[in-house]
C-alpha cells in the first residue's frame, strides 16, 4: 500500500500507453504478421456470419413462436459468438470483426489507416462468404424468410433507425475501449478481466434493444454480407443506415473515450505549453 501511495505522489504510472499508431505504415505490409491478421478478421467474420444468419433464419422459418430460439436466443448468438472469435483473434489481429469497431480504433490511433482499410475489406469479403454458405445450406429457407438483413422495421422511419444505430454502436465500441484499456488493465490486475466478455455482453443487449427496429446492424460487414447475397431493392435502398449510423457512433464513442475519459486533448495542451520551444 505504502509503495502505491509514493509511487502516486511522484506522479508515476503503474501501466503504459502505447504509442499511437503511424497514419500510413508501409512497414507492415512486408510482415507475415499483418497477412495473418487479415485472415483471422476474414475467417473470424465468416463464421460470426454463418452462425448468427442461419439462427436467425432458423428462428424465421419455425411455424411455432414458441418453438425456436426466440429474440433472446438470437441476440445470445451474436453475444456469444463476438466473445468467442474476438477470445480466439485477439491475439492475432485484435479481434476487430466489425469495420465500425476498426473505424474507432483507427480515429484512437491505435491502427494505421492501411491497416484499417484492409481489415474492413478483409472484413466485408468473410461476410459475405459467410452469408453465401448460409443460403448454400438453406436456400429455400433463406430465400423465404429475409436472408437475415436489416431492414427497418414497420412502424419506424429512417431517422429512428439511424438514432438506434448510432447508440447501439456507441455502446458497442465504448465497451471496446474501456476493456481494452491499459489503464484499466493495470487498475483491475488483481481482478482478472476478460476482454472478450464485456463486449460480447455489450452486443448482447444492444441486440435485445435493436432486433425490434432494425434487426440490430452495429456492424457494417454484417448487414453488406446479407445486402450482397439477399440482393433485395428495398434492402439496398436503406443500407446506408447500416453504414453511417454505426461510423458516427464508433466515432463518438472514440472521442468520448480518448477525448473527454482520457482527456487527450488536456494532456496535448498542457504538453505543448511545458515545452520551453514553444
Amino acid at each position: 500500500m505504502s509503495k502505491e501511495v509514493s509511487e502516486e505522489g511522484q506522479g508515476r504510472k503503474d501501466y503504459v500507453d502505447p504509442p499511437p499508431a503511424p497514419l500510413i505504415d508501409y512497414a507492415e505490409i512486408k510482415l507475415w504478421s499483418f497477412y495473418r491478421a487479415l485472415i483471422a478478421e476474414f475467417v473470424a467474420t465468416l463464421l460470426f456470419l454463418y452462425i448468427t444468419v442461419a439462427t436467425v433464419i432458423g428462428y424465421k422459418k419455425t411455424a411455432d413462436p414458441c418453438g425456436g430460439v426466440g429474440l433472446l436466443g438470437i441476440a445470445w448468438a451474436f453475444g456469444g459468438m463476438i466473445f468467442i472469435l474476438v477470445y480466439c483473434t485477439a491475439g492475432i489481429s485484435g479481434g476487430h470483426i466489425n469495420p465500425a469497431v476498426t473505424f474507432g480504433l483507427f480515429l484512437a490511433r491505435k491502427v494505421s489507416l492501411i491497416r484499417a482499410v484492409s481489415y474492413m475489406i478483409a472484413q466485408c469479403l468473410g461476410a459475405i462468404c459467410g452469408v453465401g454458405l448460409v443460403k448454400a445450406f438453406m436456400k429455400s429457407f433463406y430465400d423465404a424468410n429475409g436472408g437475415g438483413a436489416n431492414l427497418v422495421a414497420s412502424g419506424y422511419n429512417k431517422g429512428t433507425a439511424l438514432g438506434a444505430e448510432i447508440i447501439g454502436t456507441f455502446v458497442l465500441v465504448y465497451t471496446v475501449f474501456s476493456a481494452t484499456d491499459p489503464k484499466r488493465s493495470a487498475r483491475d490486475s488483481h481482478v482478472p478481466v476478460l476482454a472478450p466478455l464485456p463486449i460480447g455482453f455489450a452486443v448482447f443487449m444492444v441486440h435485445l434493444a435493436t432486433i425490434p427496429i432494425t434487426g440490430t446492424g452495429i456492424n457494417p460487414a454484417r448487414s453488406f454480407g446479407a445486402a450482397v447475397i439477399y440482393n433485395n431493392e428495398k434492402v439496398w435502398d436503406e443500407h446506408w443506415i447500416f453504414w453511417v449510423g454505426p461510423f458516427v457512433g464508433a466515432l463518438a464513442a472514440a472521442a468520448y473515450h480518448q477525448y473527454i475519459l482520457r482527456a487527450a486533448a488536456i494532456k496535448a495542451l498542457g504538453s505543448f505549453r511545458s515545452n520551453p520551444t514553444n
